[in-house]
């Protein structure tokens, strides 16, 4: 059951069209943590040209999708609404597994730490159990 829909999470984050890389949210705890859906549909348009002959996701677009669903986390807080969460670094990513057209991307981040408008957040994707991706992001709120 979804905690958020594509509209609400719209109110979140600024993210549109083609580049919401999240469908819908299952857990939220503002501030802290961020479990998201994006299922992945041969109709992407990065599919054209990554790869025609074998479909495969980029694997930028699912650590973008991983931000989403943390910078969703961090401007769900009240304080943060109408904010912006900008990446600051990306580190210790691990790419383990294709993610394919029909597959269902689960997105978990969670805040591990923040000091002023700086934090990092831990996050893995995965699909059908099996981890696809792990990293840490580091991120800056910007007005």
């Amino acid at each position: 059951m979804s905690l958020l829909s594509a509209k609400e999470i719209m109110e979140i984050i600024p993210h549109r069209q083609p580049f919401m890389l999240v469908d819908t949210v299952e857990e939220l705890i503002p501030g802290t943590r961020a479990v998201a859906r994006k299922c992945v549909s041969y109709n992407e348009p990065f599919f054209q040209g990554h790869f025609p002959s074998e479909p495969v996701m980029p694997g930028v677009l699912i650590i973008e999708a991983l931000a989403q669903t943390g910078a969703i986390a961090i401007l769900s807080l009240e304080e943060n609404k109408g904010k912006t969460a900008y990446f600051a670094a990306i580190q210790s990513a691990k790419f383990k597994k294709k993610v394919v057209p029909g597959d269902v991307l689960v997105l978990e981040t969670e805040i591990v730490k923040q000091k002023g408008s700086i934090g990092i957040g831990r996050a893995t994707a995965s699909v059908d159990g099996k981890i696809a991706v792990q990293a840490e992001l580091t991120f800056a709120i910007g007005e």
